[in-house]
């Protein structure tokens, strides 16, 4: 008995050793990578293979595996997906689905991509994973493992913490990267602004889309044992490199440094450099805007400041409202850019949308 509780009891430290040890690798320490999307090489990284938590960018392999079964053509754009209970109670970033109830595929890629929603997340997993999220989780981990993604494990569809989900800077630049070449087709549902769902509009959590000329994709990720993650692509003439960071401690260190990064990239792929607007975001509400939508106003500091971009402002809390149609809204809609000054760029897009039989996968 003695032997068993000692045994025991040392799992139980080496677990809680285990633990605290993955908590402490993220405070002030940023795990970054750039890559060149086209041809693989690594044009910059700090600490690439520390293994961390991912957040929500675990969606960016969810929607790859739902990318994948519409090209097998298992599964289609408008085809229902059932909201079980396990779904509805998933915690926010969320929709707010109420169980028994459905969403389209395409509803729930849309809601992932803008909205980061975990109940939409877990849905769309189950969906595919056969109607249980663990399988789709080792679904994950196995498309992971044949993508080189050697250090990677998943738990879940939408990132909510587990202590096993786990996954490094450079895996996730290979993932971001095989999304571009792999189905470019569907890459442009990471450039929409906002999509309308249930009555009401949702707009896109990413940052870099106003930010960073050239940006057009892919995801933000937050827990408070993660740190702020970002995952983006962006493209300059015709070059296309896509960026990690991992753990940066607030939303403006996290842009400011994927910013920075991407910048280097492209100048060491010999691109010229187009001048970074000055950048100030703030979130206000329209006092008498009827869709509910939220304004984001990007404002050019003082030049004198030489300052780089701060801030931009993520996605209004959820509203309730009545069934509808997803939606995209494309163009910068709802968004007022104010005196930022950016010399003309060649963010020129090499992504080409591919013609299948349901032509609504082609819209943006």
């Amino acid at each position: 008995m003695r032997k068993w509780v000692g045994l025991l009891a040392g799992v139980a430290l080496t677990s809680f050793a285990t633990q605290r040890s993955a908590h402490a690798q993220y405070a002030g320490q940023i795990s970054s990578i750039v890559m060149d999307a086209k041809t693989g090489a690594v044009l910059s990284q700090t600490d690439p293979d520390l293994r961390r938590y991912p957040a929500s960018l675990t969606k960016l392999m969810t929607l790859y595996m739902a990318f994948s079964a519409l090209r097998a053509g298992t599964i289609s754009l408008d085809q229902a997906v059932p909201v079980s209970i396990h779904a509805a109670t998933m915690e926010p970033s969320k929709l707010g689905l109420v169980p028994g109830t459905h969403l389209t595929v395409e509803q729930a890629m849309l809601a992932l991509v803008t909205k980061s929603a975990n109940d939409a997340a877990c849905a769309l997993g189950e969906f595919l994973g056969g109607g249980s999220e663990p399988q789709f989780a080792a679904m994950m981990t196995q498309q992971a493992r044949a993508l080189g993604m050697n250090n990677t494990t998943f738990r879940n569809a939408s990132g909510l913490p587990d202590p096993d989900q786990l996954t490094t800077a450079r895996d996730l630049a290979l993932l971001a990267r095989h999304i571009v070449t792999d189905f470019p087709e569907d890459y442009h549902y990471f450039s929409v602004a906002a999509f309308r769902f249930h009555g009401r509009m949702i707009p896109n959590h990413n940052p870099m889309l106003k930010a960073y000329v050239g940006a057009d994709g892919m995801k933000t990720g937050y827990t408070q044992e993660a740190g702020r993650n970002l995952v983006t692509s962006a493209i300059r003439n015709d070059v296309r490199l896509v960026g990690v960071v991992m753990g940066a401690s607030s939303n403006p260190q996290r842009t400011l440094v994927m910013a920075d990064q991407l910048d280097r990239g492209f100048d060491a792929e010999g691109v010229a450099p187009v001048a970074r607007p000055l950048v100030l975001a703030r979130n206000t509400v329209a006092p008498h805007h009827h869709t509910g939508g939220r304004v984001i106003m990007l404002a050019a500091a003082s030049a004198h400041h030489g300052r780089a971009p701060l801030e931009v402002a993520e996605a209004p809390a959820p509203r309730h409202g009545h069934h509808g149609r997803a939606t995209p809204v494309v163009g910068g809609h709802h968004v007022r850019l104010i005196g930022a000054k950016v010399r003309p760029a060649t963010a020129t897009t090499t992504i080409k949308h591919g013609h299948k039989a349901h032509t609504s996968r082609n819209h943006t």
